[in-house]
């Protein structure tokens, strides 16, 4: 049953929690109350014991998740914690929600949205998924794990590049590089999805938790890393270097960052 959410939709398929940013018409991008939301959902779904799996998708055919929603973004966003998202807080309900979380990617996983990937125990793409980064050329970065835990999925070469170059990837190219466990045809990915998820409902939910926790304790400081990044990200985001990424994007053109590199 749907709960009372606005940006997202919450449901219960088999002991499978669907979790779904209903933001269509921008591209599911995320605000303050979008990220607000899945936190509550991902707790709701983690401590049911009905539920054996969660599943975090976007609606729509376009996309599964762009990122923070730039027009709640004018130096900040538009709701709690260090950059006006609590994205500290949302990475970290996903990675210590005691069960597994599969990314379901139909479409666009781009900024933010590549990270939730990242974060997620596992992806599951289409043939039209598209994988990438955009903040170097938006004025912005992900200081935390979707940089520094990126490079434990994808390798450090791949994780630089990924950054440096803000290329866009196929749902194909994702699986070869680690980011993703499948890519199906576009018409099976929600069969495929309930699928392994109702697979990992019949294992032991204790064995489970127990392993997702072992996985975990191998990056746990990375939560530190994350931390600390959010308040440099803050202090970045107050820069006219950083303003340059979204007045370009808002006036259709060309960023001109180093005008304002010191």
């Amino acid at each position: 049953m749907s709960a009372p959410f606005e940006d997202i939709l919450y449901e219960v398929r088999n002991h499978v929690a669907w979790i779904t940013i209903n933001r269509p018409e921008k591209m599911n991008a995320f605000r303050g109350t979008t990220c607000d939301e899945i936190i509550k959902a991902l707790n709701k779904a983690g401590y049911d014991r009905d539920v054996g799996c969660i599943v975090l998708a976007g609606a729509g055919d376009r996309a599964f998740c762009t990122g923070g929603d730039q027009s709640a973004h004018d130096g900040n966003y538009d709701g709690r914690g260090t950059i006006g998202l609590p994205m500290e807080e949302l990475h970290t309900a996903i990675r210590d929600v005691p069960k597994p979380v599969i990314a379901r990617v139909q479409g666009f996983a781009i900024g933010g949205g590549n990270v939730l990937c990242t974060i997620c125990d596992l992806t599951i793409c289409s043939d039209k998924a598209i994988f990438g980064q955009v903040g170097p050329k938006m004025g912005s970065v992900d200081p935390g794990y979707g940089t520094a835990f990126l490079a434990r999925v994808v390798g450090e070469k791949k994780a630089r590049e990924i950054w440096y170059l803000n290329k866009r990837y196929s749902g194909q190219e994702a699986v070869d590089m680690g980011l993703a466990n499948i890519c199906v045809p576009h018409e099976q990915l929600d069969a495929t999805v309930q699928e392994w998820a109702e697979t990992i409902c019949e294992r032991s939910p204790t064995a489970i938790a127990i392993a997702k926790r072992s996985f975990n304790m191998d990056t746990a400081h990375q939560s530190g890393i994350a931390g600390m990044g959010m308040y440099a990200l803050k202090l970045y985001y107050d820069t006219e270097e950083s303003r340059e990424g979204v007045n370009a994007l808002k006036e259709k053109r060309k960023p001109d960052f180093r005008k304002y590199a010191k």
